[in-house]
């Protein structure tokens, strides 16, 4: 009887992890290109699938609303935007609704701080992480690369970078644009030193790591010049 039951658990156990939706993030360190997107297309296992911008970080920004639209319309994509600034009177269904029913979502850059703090106020923190266990691919760059993270460094202060807290899918701290900004480098390396971060990712601009349940599994990048990077300390050395 104990064996029998023993040999039940086992294979539901079993059963669940092989029918669990494999989880993809794929942060880059600035904004979406074909060559991204088109790595997109190909996570969701879908020949023309639903992939939703979200505009956020900008302020639901117009130009970008019509850059992304611009980028994806030889692409074998049905694209959509969901915006914020928005009111009951001239959308009638839910941010669940709409996120939930696409296979992809690109988050657009920004000014992180505010993203992060109006996702939370609107509930869109909760519905990404649905989105996430659901097997919907996660994808952004800068302030879309930074949020999948515990926490980096934003330059969405007056003055100086500033951390900021991530929504923490990926369980590792992070820094876009590494090598377009000469202060970024130095200042998250900083922090990774002073205990303010854990080790993590960053990346150039225009290159990318794709994350399969939690954990890197392809590099992407337009060129080799452009790089992502692990950044930790050792035994006192990077």
């Amino acid at each position: 009887m104990k064996k029998s039951l023993l040999l039940l658990v086992f294979s539901i156990l079993f059963l669940g992890t092989s029918y669990a939706q494999d989880q993809y993030i794929f942060p880059f360190g600035s904004g979406p290109n074909k060559l991204f997107i088109n790595e997109i297309i190909k996570l969701t296992g879908k020949e023309k699938p639903k992939i939703c911008f979200l505009p956020t970080a900008s302020g639901d920004s117009e130009r970008n609303i019509i850059r992304w639209y611009e980028l994806v319309h030889d692409l074998s994509v049905e694209p959509s935007v969901q915006r914020v600034w928005i009111s009951s009177y001239n959308q009638k269904q839910t941010f669940e609704e709409v996120l939930l029913n696409v296979d992809a979502i690109v988050v657009g850059g920004g000014n992180t701080l505010n993203m992060m703090a109006i996702w939370k106020a609107q509930g869109i923190d909760v519905v990404l992480k649905k989105a996430l266990e659901k097997g919907i691919v996660l994808a952004g760059g800068s302030a879309g690369s930074l949020c999948w993270f515990e926490n980096g460094t934003t330059d969405s202060r007056p003055i100086e970078l500033s951390v900021v807290e991530g929504l923490g899918f990926l369980p590792y701290s992070h820094s876009p644009h590494y090598d377009a900004e000469e202060y970024r480098r130095p200042l998250y390396e900083k922090n990774i030193a002073n205990g303010i971060f854990k080790a993590g990712y960053a990346m150039d601009n225009n290159a990318g790591i794709i994350f399969k349940n939690g954990k890197p599994f392809k590099v992407v990048s337009i060129d080799e010049k452009h790089n992502s990077y692990f950044v930790s300390i050792k035994n006192g050395k990077w």
